[in-house]
């Protein structure tokens, strides 16, 4: 396996129901989702999934209710076992795993951000953060160190003795965050973590995740029904529906080249000029003028510059190379509907 690959999945279908490897063979034959329902009572969850999850990226999988998203990721730390097909993390397969395998599996390379933050109520913030450090046997004054750590990253130092009720919404989803982070877990999967929030508070922790992931890089798998939430945060994205993969791409990738009529209807009113960079749309081909943009600045970014020059613009990598020419013409195709 590819040494950038943290997670690999392989052809994995999940049936719910009781006998789900007969209802796979119907699947496999063509039955639709609501044909094995309504005919045998099992419920088709994933079909066929593979994808690849990059070591250090925020991979964003994204659909609406009934997509699948999270019976996916509950694959990854195996909440749920697959019907068939194999998931790989760094290369061994995680469904070989005896039970104490598996337990230090979770312990130790993988930890879980939940949507409804999951706190103990009589425990402070650093009990709650400490815990999983505490229940692998560390020492308590190195637990409370490493604890304190997160609690300070997630921005609650001088709230490590209050208890989850005397906190917020945002304050309380750091304190699972920080729980998540003090296990030094190289994986991190969080279900639909930010989607209790208020709006506001939501962004603020949108914009934190991306902070301290520009500082650990850990590899983080994020699920989502918020598309907007999902090109601001990804690398790259899967979008599910009816526990089928219809596209994955970068946020641009998706944007520019939906793959069929329902993820083009999906990102059809998005706003593309604070997702598409100037570096995704730069024709090689063209020599751009003497003013430059950053190949990672979004399109928004360089409208005062395309408004200055009736010539392209030359865009350019963070490591000096150019990546090409950007005209007026080819922002304003970037823009239009498809």
């Amino acid at each position: 396996m590819n040494a950038d690959i943290k997670i690999k999945v392989e052809q994995v279908c999940k049936i719910f129901g009781p006998t789900p490897k007969t209802a796979l063979e119907k699947v496999q034959a063509g039955m639709s989702k609501t044909d094995l329902l309504a005919q045998t009572g099992h419920v088709l969850g994933l079909t066929d999934i593979s994808l690849d999850i990059r070591k250090g990226e925020l991979f964003v999988i994204m659909g609406l209710s009934g997509s699948g998203k999270s019976t996916l990721i509950r694959h990854f730390n195996r909440l749920i076992e697959p019907t068939a097909g194999r998931i790989l993390v760094d290369g061994q397969d995680i469904l070989t795993l005896n039970d104490v395998e598996l337990r230090n599996f979770r312990r130790r390379k993988i930890s879980m951000v939940f949507q409804r933050f999951a706190l103990l109520p009589h425990k402070t913030v650093l009990e709650n953060v400490r815990l999983g450090l505490m229940l692998d046997g560390m020492a308590k004054p190195e637990a409370n160190r490493r604890s304190m750590e997160q609690i300070e990253l997630v921005g609650l130092q001088g709230f490590e003795n209050s208890y989850p009720g005397q906190l917020s919404g945002g304050m309380q989803q750091r304190v699972g965050l920080a729980r998540a982070l003090a296990t030094d877990a190289e994986i991190l999967l969080m279900d639909e973590a930010f989607s209790a929030l208020d709006p506001l508070i939501r962004n603020d922790m949108q914009t934190q995740l991306k902070e301290i992931q520009s500082r650990l890089h850990k590899t983080i798998v994020f699920i989502t029904h918020d598309l907007d939430e999902a090109l601001f945060l990804g690398d790259h994205i899967a979008i599910l529906k009816d526990g089928e993969l219809r596209q994955i791409g970068t946020g641009p990738e998706i944007l520019l080249t939906p793959a069929d009529d329902y993820v083009e209807r999906f990102v059809r009113d998005v706003n593309r000029a604070r997702i598409v960079t100037c570096g995704s749309i730069a024709d090689p081909a063209v020599t751009g003028s003497g003013q430059e943009v950053s190949a990672d600045s979004f399109l928004e970014q360089a409208f005062a510059i395309l408004a200055q020059n009736d010539d392209a613009v030359t865009v350019r990598h963070a490591d000096g190379s150019v990546a090409g020419g950007l005209t007026r013409q080819a922002a304003f195709a970037a823009l239009a509907q498809r």
